[in-house]
């Protein structure tokens, strides 16, 4: 290829993204713990719907998404004109770095926060900005002291990936209250629907103009494979990204079943309540066997080693034993595995292993 031929500066900087493995050579009935996927899966009604819709696969799908916005403001008590739909919330993330942010902005992020917002960052051509955590709980003060004039967006995961921590909406609040003018600061609510009764900052976006949600159905909605994710915020920001969001971004299946998987909080309420057990239930087991970890508040926990060559051998063990985790050595946290919160056969069989592991050094 020619020289002349290069990218757009920070392409290059870009790691590939690694999603959670799937499978471990030569190991069979493999139990899959490493991509925060609910273990029941969707609804009966999403695969339903998804279904339905192979009998119009030769028609062009909606452009305004209008029937899914509307049925996400009826459930969630939002204007729907406010809301935009996506390819998963990693493509809104992009929309947002693309729209603003280019050379000489900066977004800043916490430095165990989600890789996609570093990706969005360097692929616009803006400057990322990593702030440090305290005790892997994000630092409100940390983010202001990181912000200046150059400062466009600042993404915060809330519940966050992949330590399971979440600040409390007053330091949301005191975040967004202080933030430079010209500075737009977006929830990652992708494990929003794991707390009980909390609105993803929906309150914080009716009364401010410089917050956006963006929500995913990968999670509680078990629509992992469909892609498909939303946001609120702004009528003004909301405006900018549905400009350059493709006009075919979703297909009628994806916008189908996702609708009727939001309509069908009777899933929602029994995947939260089966998580939040098992959550409890194995973070206690495992921290009787020496392995702690952080009061998590998404469906899977950040079990804590004694190190980075102890974490890598439990999860060699692991994966001996037909259980595949998640590594986070790419989220500075080299001496943890994080565990999603599988169905309690699952549990009870990771536990047993991590016992079995720490009974055997």
């Amino acid at each position: 290829m020619s020289e002349a031929i290069v990218p757009q500066p920070g392409i290059m900087e870009i790691a590939l993204y690694e999603g959670g493995k799937a499978t471990v050579a030569g190991v069979s009935n493999v139990v899959k713990l490493s991509s925060n996927e609910n273990p029941f899966g969707p609804s009966d009604r999403a695969k339903d719907a998804f279904q339905r819709a192979v009998h119009a696969l030769h028609r062009y799908p909606s452009t305004d998404h209008a029937s899914l916005r509307q049925a996400i403001g009826e459930v969630h008590g939002l204007d729907p004109a406010r809301v935009i739909c996506g390819v998963g919330s990693d493509e809104i993330i992009h929309l947002l770095c693309m729209a603003y942010a280019g050379p000489r902005d900066e977004v800043v992020f916490t430095e165990h926060g989600f890789l996609m917002y570093k990706i969005g960052a360097l692929a616009a051509g803006a400057t990322p900005v990593e702030v440090p955590e305290r005790e892997r709980v994000t630092d409100v003060d940390a983010i202001l002291r990181a912000c200046g004039p150059r400062t466009r967006l600042v993404f915060i995961a809330n519940p966050n990936n992949p330590t399971g921590t979440m600040l409390p909406a007053s330091e949301i609040e005191r975040l967004a209250a202080n933030l430079p003018r010209q500075a737009l600061l977006v929830l990652d609510g992708a494990y929003a629907e794991y707390v009980e009764d909390f609105d993803g900052g929906l309150a914080l976006i009716e009364a401010r103009s410089n917050v956006v949600m963006t929500r995913t159905f990968s999670k509680i909605y078990g629509l992992g494979g469909l892609r498909v994710g939303w946001a609120y915020g702004p009528k003004a920001v909301i405006d900018v990204l549905n400009r350059i969001r493709q006009p075919f971004n979703l297909s009628t299946a994806q916008l189908e079943a996702a609708e009727a998987a939001v309509r069908d909080q009777d899933w929602v309420t029994r995947s939260r309540s089966e998580n939040a057990r098992m959550r409890s239930w194995l973070a206690g087991a495992l921290a009787e066997v020496g392995v702690p970890s952080d009061i998590s508040h998404a469906n899977f926990i950040l079990a804590r080693f004694t190190s980075p060559a102890e974490a890598e051998a439990c999860d060699l063990w692991l994966q001996k034993e037909g259980l595949i985790v998640r590594r986070v050595t790419g989220y500075k946290l080299p001496d943890c595995l994080r565990i999603t919160i599988g169905d309690e056969a699952g549990c009870r069989r990771v536990a047993h292993a991590i016992t079995q592991f720490k009974a055997q050094q």
